[in-house]
Parts: structure tokens; sequence; C-alpha cells
């Protein structure tokens, strides 16, 4: 089992190609090709959260794609921010999150608190 470090994109596509021929029939873990196939993943994983890391979404942004995932209206937010004139305040980044909030939506509606917890994007000139 010859691996090697990925220090190149280079490197890295030629990672992401062998672990790719794996992912049609993944091998049963604790067999050499099980084993070649983890620390593929491991390398690739790595090399991409050291060159390609994905940025936290704004907060409003999170709750609106939680919102369209779970198929919850603005009435639903109610019982983790307040009232609901202040739920649209917050959509409309009007005001922002207190941490109570941020606790609430992340308690209640699984939103990750990381992303709730960035300062948001001001609002869009009319």
């Amino acid at each position: 089992m010859e691996i090697r470090p990925i220090h190149t994109d280079d490197d890295y596509r030629i990672a992401l190609r062998e672990v790719s021929a794996y992912f049609d029939s993944e091998p049963e873990p604790g067999t050499p090709d099980g084993d070649r196939f983890e620390v593929l993943l491991t390398l690739v994983q790595a090399y991409e959260t050291r060159h390609y890391p994905i940025d936290l979404p704004d907060p409003v942004e999170a709750i609106k794609f939680r919102m369209e995932q779970a198929g919850l209206s603005a009435k639903d937010l109610v019982p983790a921010i307040g009232r609901l004139n202040r739920v649209y305040e917050i959509l409309n980044r009007k005001r922002p999150l207190t941490l109570n909030m941020i606790w609430n939506l992340h308690e209640k509606f699984g939103i990750p608190a990381e992303s709730l917890i960035r300062p948001t994007k001001p609002p869009l000139a009319a």
C-alpha cells in the first residue's frame, strides 16, 4: 500500500481519481482495500480543508435555508425569536440576533451555532 501525502494540485487530482474508483463498490472496512480507501479519504479531506475551506453562511441565510429545508414559515420561528414582527426584522436584517435567539434557533431548529454568531451582512439598499 504505497500512499503519499498530497502536496500539490496534481497529487490531489491523482488521489481523487484513486478514491473515486472505490465509490462504485466501497470496500469492506478492515480489508487492505478498505484501509487504503480510508487513508485516501483522510488525505483528500485534509488537503481540501487546508486549500479549499468552506466559509460559514451568513446567519440570516442559514435561517432561511433551514426554513426552506423544513418547510417552516416566519410564524414557526416565533418561539425561538419572539413576536412575529421581530422575526421579520431579523429576516430583513433590520435587527441583529441576540445570544438568546441564537441559542433557541440552534436548540429548536438545529441551525449550527457557528453560523448564527457571525455578523450579518447589512441590508441591501432599496
